[in-house]
């Protein structure tokens, strides 16, 4: 029997911190130079300014040592565990992995945002410290541990999708009827983790791990495919990419950057299979330990990042938030490109919860909507001489059913990321408002826009409290106008128009 190798549990903890810090700050490369090859062949503007948005955002955040998105994820993390190791603890594993995830999330100098609630269906408790990770483990042969951390938001998280399928029905008919469905609330161009076979719960383990494996659909195409694996893999892709939803979903010719599958064999009578997307704002990484101390990942090369510099377009409106009049809203058309300057509030889900609470038992709200334009975001907490963290927007939709109210409180627009429904949608229209979109993935860029930055509301809901902001040159687009026009509905049709006519995808 081979000797036992003993893994300390500060080894472990140090190497897990370490892993968290990375990835808020630093891209997985392969996806920053797909992301860069799809910024040269994208032909739509408002998809190719996005895609500017993200990288210029990425090499920030790499400088900065800022977390690339201000949602820094519910922690997953994946473990092979070597047979003849041993963990030096009198904790169990998931505790020892935990404190290293709070110890990232609680670090001064690169403070990361607190997610995670315990007692979901009920109080929804904020933990504080991001724990308890997701924790899955596989005894291996070996005398090494095989580590392999990720932080998954939300955005991308919720629009994950499974079905118990009938042996016989089609996988690519299923993903091509679901991506339309999943809007741009997971924050395109990404990734598409599948997993096909095993059950029900293994189906979607499958789909999580394989958005770990590395991009390489390129190359891929370049050699051509070898196994029906990679055939599935290149037919989803192309099929994928040729909807037209883009970066963004703003109409394009990038959506997704990669598609990873993974399989298990199942039960004859079916096939499970799962789809989970993965974000503008990828983060993995791998490390192994062998007993020799902790593992500290390698900082990319700056000069690896494409050369791509975002800059406001010339030809976009200057607002003034502080004098905007209905008619001003009324002017905007699904498209226009904004620069906002002024003050605007903020809230998202709990915040938007206990003003309905409020309303409905006839107490006064903290602050005044009328005239005012709302963000829905949850900012990271500053650190330094920041005025306030990464904050760039969440997804829009889930404020959807409060739209009504907060219209009828005088709300003039909202902003976030994604699209809105229709029921929002028309809200919208009927109030002459308008939704205004900011880029999902560019967090630490739009908090350089923002001057000011103090809680007017709520301020024991943390993250979700009501913040007003002084923001200056803010860049959004218009995605809903006044009339109910929306870009996220409108562009894509267009853009899959184009893809079909003129064959611009490359073979």
């Amino acid at each position: 029997m081979a000797d036992m190798v003993t893994i300390k549990a500060a080894d472990l903890i140090d190497s897990v911190a370490d892993a968290l810090q990375y990835i808020s700050y630093f891209h997985p490369m392969d996806y920053i130079r797909a992301l860069g090859d799809a910024y040269q062949a994208e032909q739509g503007p408002a998809a190719k300014d996005a895609i500017a948005q993200i990288l210029t955002n990425s090499r920030m955040c790499a400088e900065g040592h800022r977390p690339i998105c201000q949602d820094t994820g519910i922690v997953n993390v994946f473990v092979k565990w070597g047979q003849d190791c041993r963990l030096e603890s009198d904790q169990s594993l998931q505790d020892v992995v935990d404190e290293g995830v709070r110890r990232a999330h609680l670090n001064p100098e690169n403070t990361l945002r607190a997610s995670v609630l315990a007692d979901p269906a009920f109080t929804r408790r904020n933990t504080r410290d991001n724990t308890p990770c997701v924790l899955h483990v596989e005894m291996v042969r070996g005398n090494t541990v095989s580590v392999d951390v990720a932080a998954k938001g939300g955005g991308s998280e919720n629009k994950s999708k499974f079905k118990m399928m009938n042996p016989s029905d089609s996988i690519v008919d299923w993903v091509v009827e679901m991506l339309p469905q999943m809007g741009a609330g997971w924050c395109p161009p990404g990734m598409l983790g599948i997993g096909i076979g095993g059950t029900a719960e293994h189906c979607v383990l499958l789909a999580k791990q394989a958005l770990m494996e590395p991009i390489d659909m390129a190359t891929l195409k370049l050699r051509g495919a070898q196994t029906d694996i990679e055939r599935l893999r290149i037919e989803i892709f192309d099929k994928v990419n040729a909807l037209g939803i883009g970066a963004q979903g703003l109409g394009g010719l990038a959506t997704i950057l990669d598609v990873k599958i993974m399989d298990a064999p199942c039960h004859a009578a079916g096939k499970p299979v799962a789809m989970i997307p993965n974000c503008a704002a990828t983060r993995h990484a791998h490390f192994t330990l062998d007993g020799s101390g902790p593992v500290y990942l390698e900082s990319p090369k700056l000069d690896e990042w494409p050369d791509v510099h975002w800059h406001a377009d010339a030809l976009a409106k200057r607002v003034d938030l502080d004098t905007l009049t209905p008619a001003d809203v009324q002017g905007w058309k699904q498209g226009d490109r904004l620069l906002l300057n002024g003050k605007m509030l903020t809230g998202r889900d709990a915040a938007h919860k206990r003003i309905k609470d409020m309303l409905a038992k006839g107490e006064q709200l903290p602050v005044d909507f009328n005239g005012r334009v709302i963000y829905y975001v949850g900012p990271v907490d500053p650190v330094r001489d920041e005025v306030v963290g990464p904050a760039g927007p969440t997804t829009a939709t889930r404020m959807d059913g409060f739209m009504d109210m907060m219209l009828g409180l005088g709300l003039l627009a909202s902003v976030g990321k994604s699209e809105r429904g229709v029921a929002a949608t028309r809200s919208i229209a009927e109030h002459k408002s308008a939704y205004l979109m900011a880029v999902g993935g560019a967090a630490y860029l739009v908090s350089h826009a923002i001057k000011a930055s103090k809680v007017v509301g709520f301020a024991d809901l943390g993250m979700e409290a009501i913040y007003e902001f002084t923001v200056e040159d803010m860049p959004v687009t218009v995605a809903v106008d006044s009339e109910g026009h929306n870009v996220h509905q409108l562009a894509p049709l267009v853009w899959k128009r184009k893809i079909a006519e003129e064959g611009l995808l490359p073979a």
